[in-house]
């Protein structure tokens, strides 16, 4: 089982004609606010396996999953190459086992037991990984958010350390199916060579679009734009993209009052091409910053609303993404 649509669709990937998945949140949920329900206890308790990015985007569920040996938290793993808030070389950040830096973020400890699982001969292997930012958000927090720039401080819902938004990375993702597939053997040793072969053909598969989304947006790398939020970090970075900012650091804060001066000076100067909306949110907050420039109007959507649940959904994804992108900076 996972908690978030993106991550499910990458273990479906990699279960395929062995076992089965699902997704803990419903449409419309986000794992910022998302408060479990009974019947969500009792899933992650049934599931043979609970994949989520980690703490720092599903926090409702570390006292619900601490010392649980049926769970895999994908930022625990250093084979993984994160990005850190705040930092504008992401490089050389391969170790973070420990997560210095990160306070609130215990309880990543006793996430990866793997006693008790062996051998589960082909029937469904829930997983369950997260991250949706799909809810109406009704707070002001203007103080939190005068984030005009890459550079500025990431108060707030865990905006510090690790971005756990790992599912719009390619090569993260690539890392991370890596990670999930070795426990899925561990868990399931007598289907390692499905699980494998599902690996490398989803490798393949992901490697192959990220070669044509290279060409494609080439021509788009040097044009500014700006993101309703901050969470495209990964996709940015393996494209070249040129964000010139964010309008909040997360997406259940309104822009505050500072920011919004800022991106619309920047509109007015013509450094931006584009603004991004995202389907879970109102636009009459960037209708509104936008009105009087010649800035298109872009959507991006982080959590693959429109894209079926199924195998061939992660790349899907990547494409549209990469099409959003191309057809509101071209």
């Amino acid at each position: 089982m996972t908690t978030v649509k993106p991550l499910n669709m990458v273990v479906q990937e990699l279960t395929a004609g062995v076992a089965t998945s699902s997704t803990l949140l419903p449409a419309g949920a986000s794992p910022h606010d998302y408060a479990l329900r009974p019947s969500d206890a009792k899933k992650l308790n049934d599931a043979d396996l609970v994949i989520w990015a980690g703490p720092e985007l599903e926090m409702f569920l570390t006292k619900m999953l601490d010392g649980k040996e049926n769970t895999l938290a994908l930022t625990t793993h250093h084979e993984i190459d994160f990005r850190y808030y705040g930092d504008d070389n992401h490089e050389g950040h391969e170790g973070h086992e420990g997560h210095e830096g990160h306070d609130g973020h215990e309880g990543h400890d006793g996430h990866e037991g793997h006693d008790g699982h062996e051998g589960h001969d082909g029937h469904d292997h829930d997983a369950h990984a997260s991250h949706d930012h799909d809810h109406d958000h009704d707070h002001d927090h203007d103080a939190h958010e005068d984030h005009a720039s890459h550079g500025g401080g990431h108060e707030g819902h865990n905006h510090e350390g690790i971005d756990p938004h790992l599912w719009l990375g390619p090569k993260q993702v690539i890392q991370a199916s890596g990670v999930i597939t070795k426990r899925l053997i561990e868990i399931d040793p007598e289907h390692q060579v499905q699980y494998e072969a599902n690996l490398e053909r989803f490798t393949d598969e992901v490697k192959a679009t990220m070669a044509d989304l290279e060409q494609q947006l080439k021509p788009v790398h040097d044009k500014g734009y700006y993101v309703f939020h901050d969470g495209y970090g990964y996709f940015e970075e393996q494209f070249g993209l040129n964000n010139l900012g964010h309008f909040t650091v997360e997406p259940d804060r309104r822009p505050g009052a500072k920011t919004l001066v800022s991106i619309r000076k920047s509109l007015k100067e013509a450094h931006a091409h584009c603004v991004f909306s995202e389907p879970q949110f109102s636009p009459s907050v960037i209708k509104t910053v936008v009105n009087g420039t010649d800035v298109n109007i872009g959507t991006l959507d982080p959590m693959a609303t429109d894209i079926a649940d199924a195998q061939g959904g992660y790349v899907k994804f990547l494409r549209q993404m990469g099409d959003s992108f191309t057809q509101c900076l071209k």
